[in-house]
């Protein structure tokens, strides 16, 4: 990796994950640092968090927390399903693209099952067709529907679409699983209290997102069916996902769920979001793929800007044929500022810079 020098951008575009600690999480480990703390999630820090938590979906959930996003989806997926459950994802849900078949490996047999639906996600039909095959004993047996909210395009699930989804995937006998990575710009986005997205709608076990929104690290595993959680904490530990020193994990949870950073952030994050947006729209050559509904804008433009941005110093991932640019809890006007700006100034040299690329050689 190279080394930033001056003229290098101090805030990316290329994932809300690129992003530090914001205020609140540093210090809260600050204080968790301070002096002795009971290990493997026996502190009061943890107990905090869970209870916090609880109050925040208003239900008796139960709180496990892990390392990493990808640990959170893979161990919440093997304790809804049999090894000869198959689970029904979008097909570009983060379990499916990103995650190195890790809940294949936690569930120790289970298969993933891709579905294509528009805009990042599944609809009942989708569902009720990718459940209306082969049901015999020679095929996997549906267990599960994993949803995302956001989606890793960039949308959002409204409330009822959460609802519909939640009612057939019960019809069916299936568990639901959300990967809430970025929950919190799902919630920001749509304004409406957690637990209408989550077991008012649904939702058995949902993988709340920190990483993604403040935090250094962390997410959580909510089990809104304790039944579900019987013996959780065995497959955590021998997963390695419970840590000794938990509070380091916890006490950042506590402090943005107590001052209201997590929601705070993620309204940030999605306001910077529409600004880009709106920016970018008035951008010749340009063009927003997406809905823009969350944190993350989509944009498709000529080929050729993409490595000249990269020379000047931006990073971003062309998913799709589309570059995806993200914002974060710390992104400022500024930030969106100069990307634009030099966005607009490829915009003003492209008729001549393509002119010249085709002409005749002499």
């Amino acid at each position: 990796m190279s080394e930033p020098n001056a003229s290098q951008p101090l805030r990316q575009f290329a994932s809300d994950t690129y992003a530090g600690a914001c205020p609140e999480a540093l210090a809260a480990l600050q204080e968790a640092n301070r002096g002795h703390a009971a290990a493997y999630g026996d502190d009061l820090w943890t107990a905090r968090a869970r209870s916090r938590l609880r109050d925040l979906f208003e239900t008796d959930c139960q709180v496990f927390f892990v390392a990493t996003g990808t640990a959170a989806n893979a161990l919440a997926l093997a304790a809804l399903c049999q090894p000869y459950h198959s689970v029904l994802c979008h097909a570009d849900a983060h379990i499916q693209t990103d995650e190195c078949g890790a809940p294949e490996a936690a569930g120790r047999g289970i298969k993933l099952l891709p579905l294509n639906g528009p805009d990042g996600k599944l609809t009942p039909d989708l569902v009720r067709q990718a459940t209306a095959g082969r049901r015999d004993v020679h095929s996997h047996k549906p267990g599960a529907l994993s949803l995302s909210q956001a989606t890793e395009l960039g949308t959002v699930y409204r409330p009822d679409e959460m609802a519909a989804l939640g009612e057939t995937a019960h019809a069916l006998g299936l568990r639901v699983h959300l990967d809430g990575a970025r929950f919190a710009n799902a919630l920001a986005a749509l304004k409406v209290v957690p637990k209408v997205l989550t077991w008012q709608a649904g939702v058995d076990v949902l993988c709340f997102g920190g990483t993604k929104n403040g935090l250094a690290g962390g997410d959580a595993i909510i089990f809104f069916r304790r039944d579900l959680a019987r013996d959780f904490d065995y497959r955590r530990k021998q997963a390695g996902q419970l840590l000794a020193k938990m509070r380091f994990v916890a006490a950042p949870w506590v402090a943005l769920l107590e001052s209201g950073a997590w929601l705070r952030n993620a309204e940030h994050a999605n306001a910077m979001a529409r600004l880009l947006e709106k920016e970018l729209r008035a951008v010749p050559h340009v063009r927003v793929s997406y809905p823009v509904e969350a944190n993350a804008v989509f944009v498709t433009m000529p080929e050729q800007w993409h490595s000249h941005l990269h020379e000047r110093g931006w990073h971003f991932y062309i998913i799709g044929g589309a570059a995806r640019l993200m914002c974060s809890w710390d992104t400022q006007r500024t930030d969106v500022d100069v990307l634009v700006s030099e966005v607009k100034s490829l915009a003003k040299d492209y008729p001549a810079r393509e002119k010249a690329n085709h002409l005749p050689e002499a």
